[in-house]
């Protein structure tokens, strides 16, 4: 008997998933689901503030909201009105957040290291007619800064400043209001309405204003919590800026949808004051990038910290490496800790690893997609989705894609193709099981004498090496290559030094010999972006100016 022919070969599984799950997505606007929550868990704790020691629950925080709500319509606030913040982490920044969402105004986060020349495009650009603001912290005085820019912001009409008496009156102002005029101006809101514009962290000219709807940020945050099984249990403490998706949906509304409570341990990170609000607040998930934990582990008195209260958190923002997405695990208890892949302009979560993965998944990969979100890996230069394990870019498409850039219809076009997918810029592979591995950024990829080289690979190699902390790779420019390989290292506390030739020893038949960096530049500390992202254009430039002097640098051995 003949075998029937097989046919020809299946093609190949194509690097597209769509995500599923059995709870919906939420139709609210942000207001309508705080109002829910509150009803539900008043009596709960929802922000806790330790630097100040003040406390709210769910019923106080509804109401404290409700106050500059109410004070920001008497200042004559309307639906759509821009309203800036440009203040470190205060529980006033999360009462605004809420308060414009209420009002159905746009909240513009103002990055807290912004100087005078970027506030200025900024209140410009997105045409801030209030601005709430620090008044100082660090070196920055917020107060001279604003009054430098005024003059030519002709739609600012009013300052606020938080710890200043302008900002008692505000919510003192808001007792002119009858609160019937902020439940009409709710019932003429849509979850599909723009309530915040985050500005870009660009490296190059001035930053776009991805504008971002209720629906886009309430559920996102709503699922991200989900994922980790927030519950109105669940204490998070935030030492991640709120300027920045990071603390506002993934931390903030993700708290806020499940009930849960909000711990914000100090006004700008300080590793020692997050492990001690961890501790001291019983906090069940603790957030960071990369950086940020690497900073918390290293402390002298790690282990005198009681972290046993964790269970999970979110690491992410930049690469998380391996090794101390393991330390994480094992010695500060999260071993539900999650990985979220993301950026502004999706709101901010397009994959993330579940509580049930293994340990191998939740440290190699970013995850898979997320609940009613599309992803694909294509072709950067086609558009053409790839099989299944070949490199390509990630592309994201769903209701966590921006509405768009702020009044720039053509860098939005640029961004979001003609069938609403956001190309990502980030270099991705797609297993056969759908999970995605970022293997690093189309613009960070160096392209040594033909060979394409992506420093992601050489970099989660290094951090293996018992004397580095911490790295980054880059290329620089070489007239026999086009560009060699630098590795910007960080040592770790107790090592002396490190050499080229005893990196290059290290790497020698581990890694490709086009892969081994040509150089080794030792640095104690990265050029950083606020939210936690290495600002690896610096790394390149300077590295290539220390080049110069130093003609006679040997490769390293073949």
């Amino acid at each position: 008997m003949t075998a029937p022919p097989s046919g020809p070969p299946a093609p190949p599984a194509l690097s597209y998933a769509s995500g599923t799950g059995e709870v919906p997505l939420l139709g609210d606007t942000i207001g309508a689901n705080l109002a829910r929550i509150v009803e539900r868990f008043g009596g709960r704790d929802a922000l806790v503030d330790i630097p100040s020691g003040r406390r709210w629950t769910y019923a106080e925080f509804g109401r404290a909201v409700e106050a500059v709500a109410l004070g920001l319509m008497a200042r004559g606030v309307g639906k759509g009105d821009r309203v800036g913040i440009w203040a470190i982490n205060c529980p006033e920044w999360v009462l605004v957040q809420y308060a414009t969402a209420r009002i159905g105004a746009i909240m513009v986060n103002i990055n807290p290291a912004y100087r005078v020349h970027e506030l200025r495009y900024v209140l410009r650009q997105a045409g801030i007619s209030v601005l709430v603001s620090s008044t100082e912290h660090k070196t920055s005085d917020y107060r001279r800064m604003v009054e430098q820019v005024r003059t030519d912001c002709p739609a600012l009409r009013d300052v606020v400043y938080i710890d200043d008496p302008t900002w008692d009156a505000l919510v003192g102002s808001g007792a002119e209001v009858p609160p019937s005029e902020l439940a009409e101006r709710e019932a003429g809101l849509s979850c599909d309405d723009p309530v915040n514009i985050q500005y870009t962290s660009g490296t190059t000219g001035f930053p776009k204003g991805a504008t971002l709807s209720h629906h886009n940020i309430l559920n996102n945050g709503y699922f991200v919590g989900e994922m980790v099984g927030y519950t109105h249990l669940d204490r998070v403490c935030l030492p991640v800026p709120f300027y920045h998706c990071f603390g506002m949906v993934m931390g903030n509304l993700g708290a806020t949808s499940h009930g849960a409570c909000i711990v914000i341990p100090a006004p700008a990170f300080d590793p020692a004051a997050t492990l001690s609000a961890v501790e001291r607040e019983r906090c069940t998930s603790l957030y960071g990038v990369p950086t940020m934990f690497i900073a918390e582990l290293n402390l002298p008195d790690f282990g005198t910290f009681d972290l046993s209260s964790l269970r999970t958190g979110i690491m992410a923002g930049s690469p998380c490496p391996v090794e101390v997405m393991r330390r994480v695990v094992s010695e500060m208890h999260m071993a539900e800790v999650s990985i979220c892949y993301g950026m502004t302009e999706t709101s901010p979560v397009s994959t993330q690893t579940r509580r049930d993965d293994d340990l191998e998944r939740r440290t190699g990969t970013v995850g898979r997609v997320m609940p009613h979100v599309e992803v694909k890996v294509v072709d950067p230069t086609t558009g053409v989705t790839v099989p299944r394990g070949t490199r390509g870019e990630l592309c994201t498409r769903g209701y966590s894609v921006m509405l768009g850039y702020w009044q720039e219809p053509d860098l939005t076009a640029e961004a979001i193709d003609s069938a609403r997918w956001m190309h990502t810029g980030d270099l991705a592979v797609m297993g056969e099981d759908g999970y995605v591995q970022i293997v690093g950024r189309i613009k960070d990829m160096i392209i040594r004498g033909g060979e394409n080289v992506y420093p992601r690979e050489i970099e989660e190699f290094l951090y293996t090496h018992p004397k580095i902390a911490d790295v980054q790779v880059v290329g620089v420019p070489d007239e026999k290559y086009g560009e060699e390989i630098m590795a910007c290292v960080i040592l770790t506390d107790g090592a002396e030094d490190l050499t080229r030739d005893e990196l290059a020893h290290f790497c020698r038949g581990r890694l490709a010999h086009y892969k081994v960096p040509r150089y080794l530049r030792l640095m104690d500390a990265f050029p950083m972006t606020v939210s936690g992202k290495v600002r690896k254009v610096e790394l390149r430039e300077t590295g290539a100016r220390e080049l110069d002097p130093l003609p006679e640098a040997q490769p390293a051995p073949r």
